[in-house]
């Protein structure tokens, strides 16, 4: 094949991609929120429109967004906080974030709007591409330091991998593993329904690399619905395969995460629960994880791993030593140089440190000097999760404040990402120290419950010990009002074309699950790639329906 050739099927393959929108996405997803900023002010500056198309009826953008700039300027007036020049900043920030997401949405659909579906599919196949090299790259280079295929489970490096290796396999956004998980699952089942199997197969091994338990979770039972309801032969095919990888990473690729989810799981359907290592095959406390390990037996562990150690390095010295006297006392000399045992990496040096990092110390001072009152009834007697304390104690507000739950406490006052920010600790990004606000309702709540668990090691620093949910944030700051505009003029926003709907219909399924686990609106990441694959789908169907 010539190189003219080749130069010409490459110009006409680049010539089907929206790289405005695709641009757009590589910016917005990105961890950073100047980088997001940037992103919006090029799209507009490259397509300046601001027909946003907000109607009562047949709206064009779901009407949700500026219900809830509604709701929070409405609390806002009521809080009697308009003259709190800290509480201002905060609800105008808050409004800033709300309105990304609409400037967001508004150029997605305008990018479906303007292009034949072809294009965008094009446009979404490179961003997959482009993300799954970036996964790929990572855990090559994690391969190399290590020095293992396998990095779940190698305990070397102070554990810095092991059941936490799939926390750096965060993708081209840089964000959360979980943000890649998701996007990851998005891919799965937008690949899959349309018959891409290679790519399908592809977006499943970067999800299942990213170890995350909850996406794992979701996505397998959204393959179930698919494979009764919506799916061929193949696709059947393709779907028990997924699941197949699931199985074998959490049964031989890293079986310390099954361990975890089991624990899981029990201490959520059983509070009393207690670890029962007797029943069965006894595993000693050296071989066990340190992540289902309590403090006395990490120490424990510890201990053990040290004597063996030192019983190991004493034996072999001991053994070279009576090896090495009758051969030289007969004038006979080795002609290898003898093998020097090498340090076992599952010895005490090369555990995990339990030292407290900077961030968490900052956050132990802030405890002790704002008296933070910790959440001590439902952790310490009870053993649930910290997701589940904080819906508790949304649940437990309400009672004694009755009259909030209609349009909630107000903006950034109980749970959200901008609840965190503006304390000015570090926990959800950068906020100016002198703009700080913390209200005392949340202080005391999502606040305690944060900080009781990510003070503590790392064993507890997982998504289901935060009280991070789209869900709680409507309810707890937004009222039923908010939860309802939510429902109906968003989620329904999408599901009134549920006829017109074929991978997105699953894909809204299992975002309606995802939204149990993050503030994903404020989070300014999956969302938008959530609606541009909706968006995509209704006008491929109705396009087909005119035909």
């Amino acid at each position: 094949m010539s190189i003219k050739k080749v130069t010409a099927i490459l110009q006409s393959r680049l010539a089907t991609i929206d790289w405005k929108l695709l641009i757009f996405l590589l910016l917005f997803l990105n961890v950073k929120l100047v980088v997001k900023v940037v992103a919006v002010i090029l799209i507009y500056a490259l397509r300046r429109n601001f027909k946003f198309g907000f109607k009562i009826k047949n709206t064009r953008l779901p009407l949700f967004y500026l219900i809830i700039i509604g709701i929070g300027l409405f609390n806002w007036m009521c809080s009697g906080l308009l003259a709190n020049t800290s509480y201002t900043v905060a609800i105008v920030t808050g409004i800033f974030f709300w309105l990304l997401c609409i400037l967001a949405i508004h150029q997605v659909k305008l990018s479906v709007e303007k292009n034949d579906p072809t294009i965008i599919h094009h446009t979404i196949l490179l961003f997959f591409i482009i993300n799954i090299i970036a996964s790929l790259a990572v855990y090559g280079s994690i391969i190399c330091e290590t020095g293992s295929i396998n990095p779940y489970r190698y305990q070397g490096n102070f554990q810095k991998y092991f059941i936490g290796t799939g926390d750096y396999i965060k993708g081209i956004t840089l964000d959360t593993s979980t943000t890649n998980a998701v996007i990851n699952a998005f891919g799965v089942i937008y690949f899959l329904l349309r018959n891409k199997n290679l790519w399908a197969l592809l977006c499943m091994v970067i999800l299942v690399l990213t170890g995350s338990n909850i996406t794992n979770l979701l996505i397998g039972i959204t393959l179930l619905y698919i494979f009764v309801f919506q799916s061929t032969k193949t696709q059947k095919s393709i779907i028990v395969i997924c699941l197949l990888c699931i199985a074998v990473f959490l049964s031989k690729i890293s079986p310390q995460n099954n361990n975890y989810i089991t624990t899981s799981y029990e201490k959520i359907v059983n509070p009393k629960y207690k670890e029962n290592i007797t029943s069965g095959k006894i595993i000693p406390v050296k071989d066990r994880p340190d992540s289902i390990l309590n403090e006395e037996e990490k120490k424990q562990k510890i201990a053990y791993l040290y004597l063996d150690s030192v019983h190991a390095a004493l034996k072999a010295k001991l053994n070279t030593a009576a090896l090495s006297r009758p051969l030289v006392a007969k004038g006979i000399y080795l002609k290898e140089k003898p093998i020097i045992p090498k340090d076992n990496i599952h010895s005490a040096p090369f555990q995990h440190k339990y030292d407290t990092t900077v961030f968490q110390a900052n956050l132990l001072t802030f405890i002790k000097e704002d008296k933070v009152e910790e959440p001590a009834i439902a952790i310490k007697k009870n053993n649930l999760p910290g997701k589940l304390i904080a819906l508790i104690q949304t649940a437990d507000y309400f009672q004694l404040h009755p009259f909030k739950i209609i349009t909630g406490c107000g903006m950034g006052m109980f749970s959200s990402k901008l609840a965190f920010r503006i304390t000015a600790l570090k926990i959800a990004g950068g906020y100016p120290a002198k703009f700080a606000f913390i209200n005392n309702d949340f202080k005391n709540n999502n606040l305690a419950v944060y900080l009781d668990y990510f003070t503590k090691n790392a064993g507890f620093h997982s998504l289901i010990n935060t009280p991070n949910s789209t869900y709680n944030q409507l309810v707890s700051e937004y009222g039923i009002v908010g939860l309802a505009a939510f429902l109906f003029f968003y989620l329904g926003f999408f599901f009134r074309h549920l006829k017109k709907i074929s991978y997105g219909l699953p894909i809204l399924l299992i975002m309606s699950g995802f939204f149990f686990t993050e503030y994903w609106f404020e989070q300014l990441s999956v969302v938008v790639l959530f609606e541009l694959l909706l968006l995509l789908n209704i006008k491929e169907n109705e396009k087909a329906v005119s035909q």
